[in-house]
């Protein structure tokens, strides 16, 4: 993954220092159009990370060790700093956890 990020930013440095890279099922991003965020995590970046920017970046990838790199295009989070960074991957990278069932209380 930091070859990914160290690759990312060689090829775009505006995105900074503090970029994380989404996976396909991302619950940040959304089920309709995964090109954009889910409307939760933008209402969410608004108010703890403002300032973050989500886009969609082509970086070359192999799909598998020893395989012949490709470009693909990858979402994209850049943050102002490590902290709204590490809030963002607390907050949208966990699983969800589990509705705790009140019949087992």
């Amino acid at each position: 993954m930091i070859d990914i990020i160290q690759a990312l930013q060689q090829r775009n440095p505006t995105l900074g220092p503090y970029v994380l890279v989404l996976r396909s099922d991302s619950r940040a991003r959304d089920a309709s159009d995964p090109t954009r965020l889910a409307p939760e995590a933008e209402a969410w970046i608004a108010e703890h990370a403002p300032g973050a920017k989500f886009s969609q970046e082509t970086v070359l990838l192999a799909p598998y060790p020893g395989a012949m790199p490709a470009d693909q295009v990858v979402a994209v989070m850049a943050f102002a700093d490590a902290r709204q960074l590490a809030a963002f991957a607390t907050q949208w990278t966990a699983d969800p956890e589990p509705p705790e069932d009140d019949e087992a209380a």
